[in-house]
């Protein structure tokens, strides 16, 4: 075991280094400069193009366009809004938080992209269903010649599910469900595979309704208990703002239990807790978004970038903040013991339950929306005769993923993460004049009022 996972530590290290960083940001960058930055200018209507489309629009597809975007965020909103902000501040310093930001700001033009390219490059497969995402626009975009990497982005992602979606949330469950309740990992294992098998039965309509339900409530809930928490640390935000852009840029010295962190820390680890938590420019949202009752790309595109203001600018800030202004981020701990620790500081008594309920559902709702996102790769590579195999191992995941070390299962998880990002990317960049032009037609027909 020390072997492998020090062999996946090195490679860890490699996909993770400077280039990969660059990659991402640079990626979102370029494609927020070609948009003139229209996912940031554009936020209210990407906000009203989801609250319009709560209803089925019997357009293509098969669920409504806010449940495509549940779907992504229930999948996006997990541990690593809770786990994986404590963790990026632990190692990072509070800074990690301020690249957490950028992160987000070019990953909506990221998300934005991918969407857009989901809808316009979709297909329907055998049984009807309209299916997308980074394989399909790969293939039916950029041609034959490039159709092996998404097979490539298939196959990572297929498997990178087992370690974001699957194993990494329910071995989080588990962790707080022990740490908060005295719940035994492997009956917490048990209860989630059970769940979890019941939803899955459904497809992704059903999938859709229970993100639709539990996931805007969930959000909610915490952002409003963050938020009760911000208000009794008030006097503290302004040091805590004022340490997150200092350490942004200039390294930060030991003190309590925090080791100390240069400033590539806070960049590494405040980007690639940024991407595990909103995955913009992983290549899953948009196999959610391609499943959207809608014909019309770019209004998909624009409903699919809120996931990553969401995510990262509103939940993960909450999380940040509340870490920071409580003072809790130099005791020592890590993952979501450093974010209950947080709460509790805050909200005697039931801070830590609040944290623990919140990890589940997030977690909970993380493993229906990567279920769909590798069924949908198993799909492209197999056929529909492999859905069901994989979601029986899917499901047969989660106990085992509770059991695990927490250590080695992020770590396997974060790997992943960047590899099949890397197809995707490249896939990104050689299409984003598909993404440019498309954007520059529609919004010129919404200037003539020829939109519908």
């Amino acid at each position: 075991m020390d072997a492998i996972e020090s062999f996946v530590s090195s490679v860890n290290g490699l996909v993770w280094g400077p280039p990969m960083l660059v990659l991402i940001l640079g990626v979102g960058l370029f494609l927020s400069i070609g948009l003139k930055f229209m996912p940031i200018r554009k936020l209210g209507a990407g906000f009203r193009l989801m609250w319009s489309g709560r209803q089925a629009t019997g357009e293509d597809g098969e669920i409504p366009p806010f449940q495509a975007l549940m779907t992504a965020l229930s999948a996006t909103v997990g541990t690593g809004n809770i786990a994986g902000v404590a963790t990026a501040v632990f190692l990072g310093g509070p800074g990690a938080l301020l690249w957490m930001w950028l992160t987000a700001l070019v990953g909506m033009a990221t998300k934005y992209s991918e969407a857009v390219l989901a809808v316009r490059f979709r297909e329907v497969d055998e049984r009807g269903d309209h299916v997308g995402g980074p394989m399909y626009y790969i293939r039916n975009g950029l041609g034959p010649k490039w159709a092996w990497l998404g097979v490539l982005f298939a196959i990572f992602a297929a498997v990178a599910g087992f370690g974001i979606g699957n194993t990494v949330q329910a071995n989080s469950v588990a962790d707080v469900m022990q740490t908060t309740f005295s719940i035994p990992h492997w009956a917490t294992g048990l209860v989630l595979m059970v769940l979890v098998g019941l939803v899955l039965i459904g497809g992704i309509r059903r999938i859709g309704q229970v993100a639709s339900g539990l996931v805007p409530l969930m959000a909610i809930s915490y952002l409003v208990a963050g938020l009760i928490v911000l208000a009794i640390n008030a006097q503290e935000i302004p040091a805590a703002l004022a340490l997150v852009f200092k350490h942004a840029f200039s390294p930060i010295a030991a003190e309590g239990g925090f080791a100390g962190a240069a400033v590539w820390a806070a960049i590494r680890f405040g980007v690639a807790r940024g991407v595990f938590s909103n995955e913009a420019g992983l290549g899953s949202a948009p196999i959610a978004h391609a499943a959207a009752q809608t014909k019309n790309p770019i209004k998909q595109g624009m409903v699919a970038m809120l996931g990553t203001f969401i995510d990262t600018i509103v939940i993960c800030s909450i999380t940040g903040l509340v870490i920071i202004t409580s003072g809790t981020w130099t005791s020592g701990e890590s993952g979501a013991a450093l974010t209950s620790m947080a709460f509790e500081a805050a909200l005697p008594g039931w801070g830590n339950y609040v944290v623990a309920v919140a990890l589940a559902i997030f977690a909970f709702t993380t493993i229906l929306g990567w279920s769909f996102y590798g069924e949908r790769c198993i799909e492209f590579l197999f056929g529909v005769k492999a859905i069901v195999p994989y979601r029986i191992v899917w499901i047969l995941a989660v106990p085992v993923g509770a059991t695990l070390n927490l250590g080695f299962v992020w770590l396997l998880a974060d790997t992943l993460n960047a590899m099949m990002a890397l197809p995707n990317l490249i896939a990104l960049l050689l299409l984003s004049p598909v993404v440019l032009k498309l954007t520059r037609d529609h919004f010129e027909r919404e200037r003539l009022g020829q939109n519908g």
